[in-house]
């Protein structure tokens, strides 16, 4: 039988009442770190007061260590710091990027370098110059064959000047897609000259956008929507100009983040989202964000494979999954795992599968 077990679940605690949305990264000790959000306080609210915590896997995510659990980034901003992604540039060095949220009026990525395989952390710096409520999901920054760092952001408009973030009515809900690069590893930022918005009536527009580079060095973008599909959108020159953008109908979906990545060992593709064309009952606790699936693309994103079930509790919602590929060809995943009798947000879960389950 294919290994395909949960090695770690991150639970709701008296001290922190969510832990959230993190990223892995392969260290040279042959070790595995993870990074993610953990709240403090009792409130598990997205604007609520949390840090930035890691620890650390001797045995390809196998085992998980207590004693490895750390804070990395501490409280900053009038809110948190959450949506970590990490990521090995090609110079050899760790990025760690992650958004500081002080209110709907600003919310923007920040980058920190590590030199030193994750022990120590430059100061942030930031990757958007102007204010603006831009959400960047976790594992999502990625650096293209040419060197380029590229930030996919959902731009949300304020609708008001205040500075408090208990009325979610303050921001607009309709998604702009932008994207904003780096030729120089992050020392400095620009905004791509197009933006894509949804070209149809609806309230969330082109949500949490993701990429991905293809084999021709084009690269493939979708965003979550509220219209029962996943969108996708190309760009032929980096990141800079944006076309084609249509519904994919490969993945129908409420509106929970898509994730796509290439797998190192055979160049394929490999998505995993809430497959909504699968009736498993979801029950209200999940958020409609159940059950979680995989899906895999020989052919760079024009066709996928049936879906296979990953989760499928009609109770608990599954969503902003990182994918992470292991030295020993097994997939790390980790994501929200929540419901019931908490926020499907609440508590996050590793699971660790045999690659070859996702072509059995």
């Amino acid at each position: 039988m294919f290994e395909n077990r949960v090695v770690l679940n991150l639970l709701v605690t008296d001290e922190s009442p969510r832990n959230s949305e993190g990223a892995f990264a392969s260290l040279a000790d042959g070790s595995t770190l993870y990074a993610w959000s953990r709240y403090q306080g009792n409130d598990p609210d997205d604007c609520s007061p949390a840090v930035i915590a890691a620890r650390t896997s001797p045995d390809e995510g196998c085992t998980w260590p207590d004693d490895t659990i750390r804070e990395v980034v501490g409280r900053e901003g009038r809110c948190n710091v959450m949506s970590v992604s990490l990521l090995r540039l090609a110079d050899g060095r760790l990025a760690m990027f992650y958004i500081r949220k002080e209110s709907f009026l600003d919310c923007r990525p920040r980058m920190r370098i590590s030199t030193d395989e994750g022990r120590t952390w430059s100061e942030p710096s930031l990757c958007i110059a102007a204010p603006g409520y831009f959400v960047v999901n976790n594992d999502r920054i990625i650096q293209l064959k040419s060197g380029r760092l590229l930030i996919p952001a959902g731009y949300h408009r304020a609708r008001s000047t205040s500075l408090e973030v208990s009325d979610y009515g303050q921001l607009d809900f309709r998604a702009l897609a932008m994207f904003f690069y780096s030729d120089d590893a992050g020392q400095s930022w620009k905004e791509a000259p197009d933006w894509l918005a949804l070209p149809l009536p609806n309230q969330m527009g082109l949500q949490e956008p993701g990429v991905v580079e293809l084999k021709d060095g084009r690269i493939l973008g979708y965003a979550r929507t509220d219209t029962g599909t996943h969108w996708r959108f190309i760009s032929d020159d980096g990141g800079l100009h944006w076309h084609s953008l249509e519904a994919w109908q490969a993945f129908p979906a409420p509106c929970s983040p898509l994730c796509i990545k290439r797998i190192p060992k055979t160049g394929d593709l490999l998505a995993i989202w809430n497959d909504t064309s699968i009736d498993i009952g979801a029950q209200a606790s999940s958020w409609g964000r159940t059950p979680l699936t995989a899906a895999i693309s020989r052919d760079d994103g024009e066709t996928w494979s049936k879906s296979k079930l990953v989760e499928d509790d009609p109770r608990r919602g599954y969503c902003y999954t990182t994918i992470h590929f292991t030295r020993d060809d097994a997939v790390l995943l980790a994501y929200q795992s929540g419901g019931v009798d908490i926020s499907v947000l609440a508590e996050l879960t590793i699971r660790r599968i045999a690659l070859d389950w996702f072509y059995a």
